[in-house]
């Protein structure tokens, strides 16, 4: 510490949460007794090491296992940045948190990353698994840690995603983490009302309104009214019934049909489209003054091979819930995760449930394994060729990459090996330690990060 001042070493000792100062080759130079006690090591043992070998338990740089990595941020721009982690403590225990990395000028001339880490924030006591939103990705901690802190304010929302990515349950989490928690959740498909329908469904109707209307219906923005209405494939609205869906989020009033009094609704509105509706404004499909309208904040959830590493907890869950919830829950071999981890899934979850349930059901003994892991033919292909090249199914090649080689990434390599390993060796975890040559401590460590299965 000879290169740093005693006010600087001081700064550093009074931060309530953990801190650390870190060198540009990723080893320790000082920090603070939270971070010791955190991860369980002695300022003498912490001084020197790398930084991921003692927050991720990994021998690789946290950007390598597919986190944003503060270090490569700060080295690179020389400008302060905060991202959303996993980190590991000394009981290999995983916790969210919240990094904070600045650039720090040593005495010596030399740049240092100081790194604040804090609980993940406005989202740390989200109960995701509770609300069936399940993952660990960065990928999925920012987009919960966004919709935690969205939710917070009374300003609509516009959830963007593909088919099946849960854009439905991304409303529900909005709503439970609202103000208006406890008041009316009120969900519609708008792909689904037929045009001549639109306005007795959203505003109701009296009786006798039309042929065949014998009672009062309540419309949906009344059965809201408190709460939180989620307008589902909102861009498939017909253009002729957007403007009267513009009124009634404008002035919060609307009539019933055949009615002649003006109600009132209080609403707070969330919006879902896998569709460009900027584009569809261009096209003339939908109203300008309607998008700005429903976009006050947007929220792009990401699909589900963006999110990869929450694949093997997904598919747990999501065998739990099609078992009942019962005590025969089919386990999945390595073999299996291996499969499942390899595959871009078109379809997202929705597509994950479905293989889940096909494989279910041919196991027929509890263990589910690689060859009971059936996804639709034609898909497969596609995804095969994506991943070839190294891009996202449905976006075009950019001609520099294409017919270059297997883009997998070395975490995604090294989970396919292991779990090939495994599936050989009948889950005997000393055994694929040695292959590897490393301890079995750390095949442990491995297993329980990338979510693998082993029987001894």
């Amino acid at each position: 510490m000879n290169d740093f001042s005693l006010d600087l070493q001081s700064l550093i000792n009074i931060q309530e949460n953990p801190f650390v100062l870190i060198d540009k080759d990723y080893r320790v130079v000082s920090a603070n007794h939270a971070y010791c006690q955190v991860y369980g090591l002695s300022p003498d043992e912490v001084v020197g090491r790398l930084c991921h070998e003692i927050s991720h338990h990994s021998s690789v740089p946290c950007h390598e296992n597919g986190e944003v990595c503060p270090h490569q941020k700060v080295f690179a721009t020389g400008e302060a940045c905060q991202v959303l982690h996993i980190h590991y403590d000394n009981h290999n225990r995983a916790e969210r948190v919240r990094l904070k990395g600045y650039p720090i000028l040593g005495r010596d001339g030399c740049l240092y990353l100081g790194e604040a880490i804090m609980p993940q924030g406005p989202s740390e006591n989200l109960n995701c698994d509770e609300m069936r939103m399940i993952g660990h990705s960065p990928a999925f901690l920012e987009c919960a840690d966004k919709l935690g802190r969205v939710a917070e304010s009374d300003a609509p929302i516009l959830l963007y995603g593909e088919s099946g990515v849960g854009k439905e349950l991304a409303a529900e989490f909005v709503h439970k983490q609202s103000t208006r928690g406890d008041r009316p959740y009120v969900s519609v498909n708008c792909a689904a009302i037929a045009e001549s329908m639109f306005e007795s469904e959203f505003f109701g109707h009296e009786r006798g309104a039309f042929t065949g209307c014998i009672g009062r219906k309540q419309g949906l923005f009344e059965l809201a009214d408190g709460g939180t209405l989620f307008l589902d494939e909102i861009g498939e609205i017909p253009l002729s019934m957007q403007p009267k869906l513009l009124r009634v989020l404008e002035t919060g009033e609307f009539r019933r049909v055949g009615g002649t009094v003006n109600l009132t609704a209080d609403v707070r509105v969330v919006s879902a489209t896998n569709r460009n509706l900027l584009e569809r404004v261009d096209q003339g499909l939908f109203r300008e003054d309607l998008y700005y309208r429903i976009a006050g904040i947007d929220v792009t959830l990401p699909s589900l091979r963006e999110r990869r590493p929450d694949i093997p907890a997904l598919a747990d869950a999501l065998l739990a819930r099609i078992s009942g919830g019962g005590k025969n829950v089919p386990r999945l071999s390595a073999g299996a995760i291996s499969r499942l981890m390899s595959y871009d899934y078109p379809g997202n979850v929705r597509e994950l449930r479905n293989v889940l349930q096909k494989a279910a059901a041919l196991s027929g003994n509890g263990m589910i394994h690689a060859r009971h892991i059936q996804f639709d033919s034609q898909n497969e292909g596609k995804a095969q060729m994506a991943t070839q090249v190294g891009i996202p199914v449905g976006h075009p090649a950019p001609p520099s990459i294409l017919g270059t080689p297997s883009a997998f990434s070395i975490k995604e390599m090294e989970i396919r090996h292991i779990g090939e390993l495994l599936e050989q060796h009948g889950g005997h975890r000393r055994t694929v330690a040695d292959i590897l040559g490393i301890s079995e401590r750390t095949l442990y460590r491995k297993l329980n990060r990338y979510g693998l299965h082993s029987e001894k």
